[in-house]
């Protein structure tokens, strides 16, 4: 079974580990013990660890998960010359990848928090010699896209790696609204959730233009409730959260 490294152990390298630990052998790589033990116990399988200081990278496959802005720092602990790099960090670039970490190959990788149950969106860049091996391995956690360009997966970070944090917000206000009008906060998240887990099988055929409308009849329910969210200016918001945190991933 092949070896996947990951260098940081923070909830993306868990959630991705949590999709790849039936299929390869997890290593980490980290600063603190306490904090890959807690990795491990979460991750419920035993794990090789390893320290950050003089860490060996040769011929690895490392997936890096820390912070963007502690890219030069981590660098000067590492030594060796990896296979490949299979970078989250949003907005860094594969040219300051190569700069600091020198690998043989890098794919800027953008997973999101759906990679601990395999149904993760994960869009790659990068090398496209391990566009297929790339594929395989981030398919463990769900589905890929290859993008074309850099400029594309930090579109595509503002739209799927930031994604969940949207839809969270949306779903919540969605079953708040309706304790507002009086049903049981259990009852109300419980259809919810039933709401949500429909549409994503509904959304993967059918464009959203034709859902809204096949739900919408003259003068009911539904085009009484679109109509507060248009007025609330749901679309247009959506739309400036794409923008800005694309703008955000390009300073990053």
């Amino acid at each position: 079974m092949e070896t996947i490294t990951f260098i940081g152990n923070g909830n993306m390298a868990l959630s991705i580990a949590k999709g790849l630990k039936d299929t390869y052998k997890i290593e980490v790589v980290g600063r603190s013990v306490e904090k890959i033990n807690k990795f491990e116990e979460n991750l419920g399988v035993k794990i090789q660890k390893d320290s950050l200081d003089n860490y060996d990278m040769s011929d690895k496959t490392i997936i890096l998960c820390v912070k963007p802005a502690n890219v030069e720092e981590i660098a000067t602990k590492l030594s060796g010359k990896a296979k490949v790099i299979y970078s989250v960090l949003a907005g860094t670039s594969v040219e300051k990848l190569r700069k600091n970490l020198n690998p043989h190959a890098v794919v800027r990788t953008m997973p999101n928090l759906a990679a601990s149950v395999n149904k993760s969106m994960t869009t790659l860049t990068g090398d496209i010699e391990f566009k297929t091996q790339a594929q395989e391995l981030l398919g463990a956690i769900g589905e890929t896209r290859w993008l074309s360009s850099e400029k594309e997966i930090d579109i595509a970070t503002a739209l799927a790696g930031s994604g969940p944090a949207y839809l969270a917000l949306i779903a919540e206000s969605l079953a708040d609204g309706a304790v507002k009008q009086g049903l049981k906060r259990d009852d109300a998240m419980a259809i919810m959730r039933g709401l949500f887990g429909g549409f994503g099988e509904l959304i993967q055929d059918i464009h959203p233009a034709l859902l809204k409308d096949g739900v919408m009849s003259p003068g009911g329910t539904t085009a009484a409730g679109y109509s507060a969210l248009e007025d609330g200016n749901v679309r247009s918001a959506c739309i400036d959260a794409i923008e800005k945190a694309y703008k955000k991933a390009k300073e990053l």
